[in-house]
Protein backbone atom coordinates (compact mmCIF):
# COMPACT_ATOMS: atom_id res chain seq x y z
CA UNK A 1 0.00 0.00 0.00
CA UNK A 2 1.04 3.64 -0.80
CA UNK A 3 1.14 5.98 1.18
CA UNK A 4 -1.23 7.99 -1.08
CA UNK A 5 -3.63 4.80 -1.03
CA UNK A 6 -3.17 4.55 3.47
CA UNK A 7 -4.98 8.22 3.27
CA UNK A 8 -7.40 7.12 1.05
CA UNK A 9 -7.81 4.11 2.76
CA UNK A 10 -8.58 6.36 6.60
CA UNK A 11 -12.10 7.15 7.28
CA UNK A 12 -11.16 10.97 8.16
CA UNK A 13 -9.87 11.65 4.74
CA UNK A 14 -12.68 9.83 2.78
CA UNK A 15 -14.51 13.00 2.03
CA UNK A 16 -11.05 14.24 0.21
CA UNK A 17 -10.48 14.71 -3.83
CA UNK A 18 -7.06 13.77 -5.46
CA UNK A 19 -5.70 17.06 -5.24
CA UNK A 20 -6.67 17.14 -1.34
CA UNK A 21 -4.98 13.48 -0.38
CA UNK A 22 -2.01 14.56 -2.26
CA UNK A 23 -1.88 17.91 -0.05
CA UNK A 24 -1.60 15.64 2.89
CA UNK A 25 0.76 13.20 1.77
CA UNK A 26 2.83 15.62 0.70
CA UNK A 27 3.83 16.55 4.50
CA UNK A 28 3.30 13.56 5.59
CA UNK A 29 5.92 10.65 6.59
CA UNK A 30 6.75 7.23 6.90
CA UNK A 31 7.66 5.37 9.68
CA UNK A 32 8.85 1.58 10.35
CA UNK A 33 8.09 0.25 13.80
CA UNK A 34 9.25 -3.24 14.99
CA UNK A 35 6.62 -5.69 16.85
CA UNK A 36 6.71 -4.57 20.35
CA UNK A 37 8.10 -1.13 20.41
CA UNK A 38 5.53 1.91 21.56
CA UNK A 39 4.36 4.25 19.07
CA UNK A 40 2.94 6.69 21.61
CA UNK A 41 2.77 6.07 25.70
CA UNK A 42 0.30 7.32 28.33
CA UNK A 43 0.41 10.49 29.54
CA UNK A 44 3.25 12.14 26.89
CA UNK A 45 2.56 14.75 24.79
CA UNK A 46 0.88 14.49 21.23
CA UNK A 47 2.59 15.97 18.51
CA UNK A 48 1.41 14.03 15.73
CA UNK A 49 -1.11 11.55 14.34
CA UNK A 50 -0.58 8.45 12.75
CA UNK A 51 -2.40 6.05 10.06
CA UNK A 52 -1.71 2.14 10.09
CA UNK A 53 -0.23 1.72 6.36
CA UNK A 54 0.08 -1.78 7.43
CA UNK A 55 0.39 -4.52 10.49
CA UNK A 56 -1.27 -4.09 13.53
CA UNK A 57 -1.23 -1.64 16.74
CA UNK A 58 -2.66 -2.44 20.31
CA UNK A 59 -4.41 0.91 21.82
CA UNK A 60 -3.45 0.32 25.79
CA UNK A 61 -4.77 1.72 28.98
CA UNK A 62 -2.89 1.80 31.74
CA UNK A 63 -5.20 3.02 34.04
CA UNK A 64 -5.32 2.30 37.27
CA UNK A 65 -2.93 0.57 37.72
CA UNK A 66 -4.30 -2.34 35.44
CA UNK A 67 -3.24 -2.61 31.84
CA UNK A 68 -6.01 -3.31 29.60
CA UNK A 69 -6.35 -3.58 25.41
CA UNK A 70 -8.72 -1.04 24.27
CA UNK A 71 -8.76 -1.75 20.41
CA UNK A 72 -6.41 -3.31 17.69
CA UNK A 73 -6.19 -1.20 14.82
CA UNK A 74 -5.19 -2.41 11.53
CA UNK A 75 -4.72 -0.88 8.12
CA UNK A 76 -6.23 2.86 7.32
CA UNK A 77 -7.20 2.92 10.74
CA UNK A 78 -5.70 6.37 12.38
CA UNK A 79 -4.94 7.06 16.00
CA UNK A 80 -3.47 9.80 18.28
CA UNK A 81 -5.73 12.75 15.53
CA UNK A 82 -6.58 14.81 18.16
CA UNK A 83 -2.78 15.87 18.52
CA UNK A 84 -3.25 17.47 15.61
CA UNK A 85 -5.59 20.14 16.66
CA UNK A 86 -3.92 20.79 19.99
CA UNK A 87 -0.96 19.53 22.08
CA UNK A 88 -2.57 17.83 24.55
CA UNK A 89 -1.64 14.69 27.15
CA UNK A 90 -1.74 10.92 25.45
CA UNK A 91 -4.58 8.99 27.51
CA UNK A 92 -3.71 5.75 26.22
CA UNK A 93 -0.63 4.31 24.62
CA UNK A 94 -0.31 2.54 21.57
CA UNK A 95 2.33 -0.13 20.78
CA UNK A 96 3.16 -2.41 17.76
CA UNK A 97 1.68 -5.89 17.79
CA UNK A 98 2.85 -7.20 14.66
CA UNK A 99 6.22 -5.08 12.26
CA UNK A 100 4.13 -2.10 11.34
CA UNK A 101 4.34 0.76 8.76
CA UNK A 102 2.88 4.21 9.54
CA UNK A 103 1.52 7.05 7.94
CA UNK A 104 2.77 10.04 10.42
CA UNK A 105 1.62 13.61 10.03
CA UNK A 106 2.69 15.96 12.29
CA UNK A 107 1.11 19.04 14.11
CA UNK A 108 3.94 20.74 13.78
CA UNK A 109 3.72 20.66 9.89
CA UNK A 110 -0.64 20.73 9.60
CA UNK A 111 0.51 23.93 11.27
CA UNK A 112 2.89 25.07 8.71
CA UNK A 113 0.36 24.23 6.19
CA UNK A 114 -2.43 25.81 7.09
CA UNK A 115 -1.90 29.19 5.74
CA UNK A 116 -1.59 27.81 2.45
CA UNK A 117 -4.24 25.30 2.76
CA UNK A 118 -6.55 26.94 4.76
CA UNK A 119 -9.41 25.04 3.43
CA UNK A 120 -8.25 21.07 3.00
CA UNK A 121 -7.27 21.28 7.09
CA UNK A 122 -10.39 23.15 7.73
CA UNK A 123 -11.53 19.87 6.38
CA UNK A 124 -9.20 17.83 8.20
CA UNK A 125 -10.67 19.38 11.66
CA UNK A 126 -14.00 18.75 10.84
CA UNK A 127 -13.69 14.90 9.60
CA UNK A 128 -11.62 14.43 13.21
CA UNK A 129 -14.34 16.37 15.14
CA UNK A 130 -17.27 14.16 13.26
CA UNK A 131 -15.13 11.44 14.23
CA UNK A 132 -14.72 12.20 18.03
CA UNK A 133 -18.48 12.99 18.06
CA UNK A 134 -19.53 9.54 17.01
CA UNK A 135 -16.75 7.48 18.92
CA UNK A 136 -18.26 9.38 21.75
CA UNK A 137 -21.95 8.82 21.02
CA UNK A 138 -21.02 4.91 20.72
CA UNK A 139 -19.12 5.01 24.16
CA UNK A 140 -22.31 7.05 25.69
CA UNK A 141 -23.90 4.03 27.38
CA UNK A 142 -21.06 1.96 28.37
CA UNK A 143 -19.38 5.75 29.69
CA UNK A 144 -23.21 5.84 31.80
CA UNK A 145 -23.11 2.53 33.63
CA UNK A 146 -19.49 3.63 35.00
CA UNK A 147 -20.95 6.85 35.92
CA UNK A 148 -23.53 5.05 37.51
CA UNK A 149 -21.61 2.29 39.60
CA UNK A 150 -19.70 5.07 40.89
CA UNK A 151 -22.84 6.88 42.34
Amino acid sequence: MTLLEALQKCTLFREFSETGLNIFAAIATEKSVPAGAPIFAENMVGDAMFIVKSGTVRIISRGGGNEGTLAMLGPGEHLGELALLARSVRLVSAVAETPCELVEITQRDYYRLQPQKPQACLKLALAIASDLARKLAEGREPLRSLVGARG
